[in-house]
This record gives structure tokens, sequence and C-alpha cells, in this order.
């Protein structure tokens, strides 16, 4: 029997919202995208393609740990949650920090951003501006704020819709490249260069769980599932199954169009559009811009959604402000939690590169998984008591793996790329000073 705070928002969300939005969370731009940076870097075609299949049982394994943790303790909050059973709360409020600060914000933010610059490809204007992206990426973060305002209802309704499209039209870009498209599997083998070197692949998966980050967000909205006992393992592993197979299919796609030599040539991050208009012609451009708006505002809408459940959590136990953990009457919905996080990505809009953002969040988003995966092995011993309907196959091993290339993934970026783990690192700590407020009125009053 699932325990239920009264203050819990309803179990409303089903199996299926549940892995729409999981789906929507992953596919975003990074899968149209980050690959050039892969071939820019690594060079070998067979090589990448293994990288992404290493991501996906990356972030399988990942789902699996997360799967016990969320069908153990089915609250909303994901990580902060897990992490806080686990660990010292200061090592659960700096997750929930994070979260805020970068991973959902920093995330929403570059979405945003990338929907804007896509769109005007699309529909050019004659007095395109940067003000004018940057207002058009605002615009879409605050429609969607409204939208998941309005209830879970609502919220579920666009989430199914959206995530049925883009998933259609990937599947019909994938089934069209190679039934109709001009392309070759002879580019992946006729510019065989020499083997990278590993810090070159450990960094390059930062690219690539980058583009697999939101394999978790079920576990973000668990205290709004319906059975999460079941629901949880069902969506967070079938739905990482379902885009891991899709990822690596769209990689071959993009090697059976060209040579890795083009994939890597400047610019780098319109691979997709440079695939699409080798198998189809220049149109073909359109219409993956055209899905890549589609898929971009779905991951967006999904980290509106997910995101202020943590922080929602967390003012619960009043160490965020506590006026965040008022839910709607009608909606019942953090709708003060998802205003909150809206108004600090309107601020975010104005951001670094894409790159320097991905390394950057990167680096925060694996350690705080890693040490959620970890809370599978602490609370295996801490909290035996717990009612666990689904358990870790092949336990410890594959707990004990992930955190393995956890570390070696963060360590080599860390050496790599030091600027950004740095500011990475600093991002972390700066929630330290916040926590030790927490003893404050503003902490434990609800206005």
């Amino acid at each position: 029997m699932t325990i239920q705070s009264p203050s819990a928002p309803p179990r409303r969300v089903t199996a299926f919202t549940a892995t729409c939005l999981l789906i929507s969370s992953v596919i975003g731009s990074g899968i149209f995208t980050t690959t050039g940076f892969l071939a820019r870097d690594i060079g070998h075609p067979m090589v990448i393609l293994w990288l992404w299949v290493v991501g996906a049982l990356f972030a399988l394994v990942g789902a699996m740990c997360y799967s016990e943790l969320g069908a153990a303790l089915p609250f909303v909050g994901g990580e902060y949650v897990y992490l806080r059973h686990a660990y010292h709360p200061l090592v659960a409020f700096l997750s929930g920090w994070s979260s805020f600060a970068v991973g959902f914000g920093a995330a929403i933010a570059a979405g945003a951003v990338s929907f804007s610059s896509y769109f005007f490809q699309l529909i050019p204007v004659p007095f395109r501006s940067d003000v004018l992206e940057k207002g058009l990426a605002i615009g879409l973060v605050w429609a969607l704020t409204g939208v998941h305002m309005a209830g879970v209802g609502l919220g579920s309704l666009f989430q199914q819709g959206i995530t049925i499209l883009k998933v259609a039209l990937m599947g019909g870009f994938v089934v069209g490249a190679f039934t109709i498209g001009q392309g070759s599997f002879a580019h992946l083998d006729s510019e065989a260069t020499a083997m990278p070197g590993v810090e070159a692949m450990f960094v390059s998966l930062i690219f690539v769980t980058y583009a697999y980050s939101g394999w978790n967000a079920a576990g973000y909205i668990a205290g709004e599932m319906l059975h999460p006992g079941r629901t949880i393992p069902v969506t967070m592993i079938g739905g990482t199954i379902f885009v891991g197979t899709l990822y690596v299919l769209i990689n071959l796609v993009y090697f059976y169009a060209l040579p890795v030599s083009d994939l890597a040539r400047v610019p780098v991050l319109p691979v997709a559009q440079k695939a699409a208009v080798a198998l189809f012609g220049p149109t073909a451009a359109e219409f993956i811009t055209a899905l890549l708006c589609i898929s971009i505002a779905g991951a967006v809408s999904a980290m509106v959604w997910a995101g202020p459940r943590v922080y929602y959590a967390m003012a619960q136990d009043r160490v965020f402000p506590a006026f965040l953990a008022k839910l709607t009457q009608k909606g019942g919905v953090p709708a003060r939690a998802i205003l909150l996080q809206s108004l600090w990505v309107t601020l975010l809009i104005f951001s670094g590169t894409f790159e320097q953002l991905v390394i950057y969040s990167g680096v925060i988003v694996v350690s705080f998984s890693a040490l959620a995966v970890g809370a599978v092995l602490i609370l295996r011993r801490k909290r035996p008591e717990l009612s666990r309907p689904y358990r870790v196959p092949l336990y410890p091993f594959l707990p004990i793996s992930y955190l393995m290339l956890s570390t070696l993934i963060v360590l080599y970026t860390i050496q790599d790329r030091p600027v950004e783990a740095g500011w990475a690192m600093a991002t972390v700590l700066a929630g330290v000073p916040l926590y030790l407020c927490r003893q404050t009125s503003w902490f434990k009053t609800a206005l």
C-alpha cells in the first residue's frame, strides 16, 4: 500500500502519460545536434554509434536503479527524495538546488533559446534580432507555464499529443531515410580513422548522456502516478529502451546520409539538417527544422511540468521557502513553484553557448544521478524494511557499474574541461549558504 501525505497532490497520472512525459523529457534538441560534436572529436563512425549504445545502456541501468527507488519511495521530488533518505539532508538539498539552478533551469532556458532559433529558420522575418529571439523563447516558457498551471489534466493531454506527434515524425524520418533517401552504408567504414583516445571518448559521453538526460523524469511525479509500484518501472525502463532504440536508429541515419567528415564540418550543430538535405534534397531541411521545434517544445513542456515538483517537495520539508509547498485548489498543482522556476528561466535565457551549457550541466546531472544510484546500495542496508515492488536485477553489479562509469566520466571531464567543471562545482556549493538559512521564518512559514 502506498503511503500518501494529506498535502500531496492527487494521484491522476497514468502509465501512458508518464511515459509520454519521459520520452518528451529525453527527446529535445540533443539527438539532433550532439552527433556533430562527436563527429568532430571522435571522427570514427562505428565508435560514435557504440557510444550511443553505451549511453543507452548507461541510461537503462540508471532507470532500473531509479525504478527500485521510485517504487519504494513513490513521492514527488525524484533524486531529492532518494538522497534525503539515503544521505545527509544537505546532500538532498544540494541536489534540489542544482536542479533548480541548472538541471531544470538552465536546460529549459537552453531549450527555449534553441526553439526560438529554429523557429525563425522555419519562418523567417525581415526584422529578426537577438531581442526578438529571446522574446519568443520567453514567450514559449510562459505559454507552457500557463498550460501546466491550469492543472494536471490539461498538462497531460498536451504532453501526450506533442509526444505522439514528434515520435511519429521521427519514425517517418528514419523509415524515409532507408526507403527513399539517397545514402550509403559505405559511409560507416569508408573513412575509418585511428581510434580516438580514452579521454576523448569519456568526454564525448557527456554529450551522449546530455541527449539521454530525462530518463528519470517519472521519478519527479511519482507522487501523482496511479499504482506507482507497477507504473514507475514500466515507465522508466520501457521508455528508456524505446528512446535508446530510436536514438541509435537516428544516428545510423546520419552516417547513412553522409561521411563522418561532412558531419564534422563547421557548423557542427545542425547535423540533422545536413543529413536530411543529403538524403532528400534542400527542402528537407524545413521538415527537420519543424521537427526540432516540436521536439524542443515537448521537452521544455516536460521540464516545466517535472521541475517544480522538486521544489514543492523541498518546501514541504522546509528547506526551500515554505510558500512553494502550496497546491492550487482546482488543479492540484504547485503553481507557485512553477512560477518561480519560470521566473528563473527568464533570467537564464541570457546564457552561454550550447556546448558550454552541455558540459556545465552534464557534470552536475551525472554526479547527482550517480549519488541517487548509490542510494540503492545504501537503502538496501539502511532501510531493509522498505517495500520494494521492483528490485534491480544483477544486484549489486549494475549499480556499482553505473557508479564506476559515472566517476570516470566526471573525472575525465574535469581534466579536459576544467572551466565548465569548475563552474558546475561552484554552482552546487552556492547552495550551502542557502541551506544554512533554512531556519529563518521565510522557510518555515507558508504564505
